[in-house]
């Protein structure tokens, strides 16, 4: 997929934040219109389709906080290094060990987007780890946004049980404002000494972020069966822990193709906006904000 990414100015505002958030409108609007996503939105969440993206959020997250963690000391990142409060790897391992059994490490899909994605994570953490906060940046905010909105349509479409099993990805137990905490990681991320040089690189990192986000849902897309493309389908699917897990067969089902019905978010744009801030993936690029 190609870009024309927007020319940034020699003299760029003092906040980071500020200076994302500007440069990534337009690639923001791109995303919006990613198909996959904007039918998350409506409700339409094939069990397939579901299950591919919780396995390529696993893959871009272990990367991310693997490159995190190894460069914990760099000055572009200790200040808004939080894993305890922030990472995603332990509660994807749930996810997966959900949704494909205890031999989930041989069962979870690593399509070619999403190893894409990977391989520049990896690289940035081997030669410039300082863009890796715009990697951090557009997807945890995103998260803490969306998270409990996306986590409550996919247990409704799909079935899940009100437990959280299935969406542990959506949850952060330990922050207790993800307001308050969204203040503290932006003027974290705003003291941090940048050139000028480096901070358009991270700027210009922050929109390949998105791209990298949209080609993952499109190829997503691409690859579900015709029949959920919308979430439609025919007859009953059984969806079961696979035996052994824990010695517990939770077994859900898929009601009949029907006439979709009208969603809560069509007739909120708060809703709907804060869900589409939510895109990268998340969720989620489903998962982003500002």
């Amino acid at each position: 997929m190609e870009t024309v990414k927007a020319e940034q100015p020699d003299s760029m505002p003092q906040d980071l934040s500020e200076v994302l958030k500007e440069a990534t409108k337009e690639v923001h609007t791109q995303a919006e219109n990613v198909e996959f996503l904007k039918n998350f939105q409506k409700g339409q969440v094939p069990l397939e389709g579901f299950k591919m993206v919780m396995s390529s959020l696993y893959h871009i997250y272990l990367a991310l906080e693997d490159e995190l963690e190894q460069n914990k000391t760099h000055p572009a990142l200790a200040p808004v290094y939080f894993p305890e409060e922030l990472n995603r790897t332990p509660a994807l391992e749930q996810d997966m060990e959900f949704w494909y059994g205890r031999q989930w490490r041989k069962e979870i899909p690593y399509t070619a987007a999403t190893e894409k994605y990977v391989n520049r994570l990896r690289d940035l953490g081997r030669t410039e780890p300082e863009l890796l906060v715009a990697h951090a940046y557009t997807r945890y905010l995103g998260d803490l946004s969306g998270g409990q909105i996306l986590k409550k349509i996919a247990q409704k479409s799909l079935g899940l049980p009100s437990t959280g099993e299935g969406v542990a990805f959506f949850s952060f137990p330990a922050i207790a404002s993800a307001t308050k905490f969204k203040q503290l990681y932006r003027s974290r991320m705003n003291a941090i000494e940048m050139s000028p040089a480096t901070k358009k690189k991270v700027v210009e990192e922050a929109q390949t972020s998105f791209l990298l986000n949209i080609q993952m849902f499109e190829e997503l897309q691409e690859l579900l069966p015709k029949n959920q493309e919308n979430g439609n389908v025919s007859g009953k699917q059984e969806l079961r822990k696979r035996a052994g897990d824990k010695g517990q067969g939770w077994t859900f089902t898929e009601t009949p193709a029907q006439k979709p019905q009208q969603s809560l978010l069509s007739h909120s744009p708060l809703l709907r906006w804060i869900l589409t801030l939510s895109i990268v993936a998340t969720v989620a690029v489903g998962f982003y904000a500002m």
